[in-house]
């Protein structure tokens, strides 16, 4: 059975930082892509980033440069690290088991709220 487990989210000021983290079980890590999608209050599941069983790193265009999305598979961890922080970065973030596009299956989410 596949389980993600995200955490790391919270409250934090515009031009804040936030470190995201998904543990996986339930398949072998290494060889799956796996992204982070988000999903704003009364908005639907947009795709953030993906970082590919190859290597090959990914990004939406409103998050480039500000977020990095990384992995270690040796711990089954996908990590999101959040920079220079939006108000409209506010949303459920969700690690997800594949590439672009793919919105299942992912975990819980954890909340991130951008707020002054």
């Amino acid at each position: 059975e596949v389980q993600l487990v995200e955490s790391g989210g919270g409250l934090v000021q515009p031009g804040g930082s936030l470190r995201l983290s998904c543990v996986a079980s339930g398949f072998v890590f290494s060889y799956h892509a796996m992204s982070w999608v988000r999903q704003a209050p009364g908005k639907g599941l947009e795709w953030v980033s993906t970082f590919t069983s190859s290597g090959d790193i990914f990004y939406e265009d409103s998050v480039k440069g500000r977020f990095t999305i990384s992995r270690d598979n040796a711990k089954n961890t996908l990590f999101l690290q959040l920079n220079s922080l939006k108000t409209e970065d506010t949303a459920m973030y969700y690690c997800v088991k594949g590439g672009a596009g793919v919105f299942r299956p992912r975990g819980q989410g954890t909340q991130v709220t951008v707020s002054s």
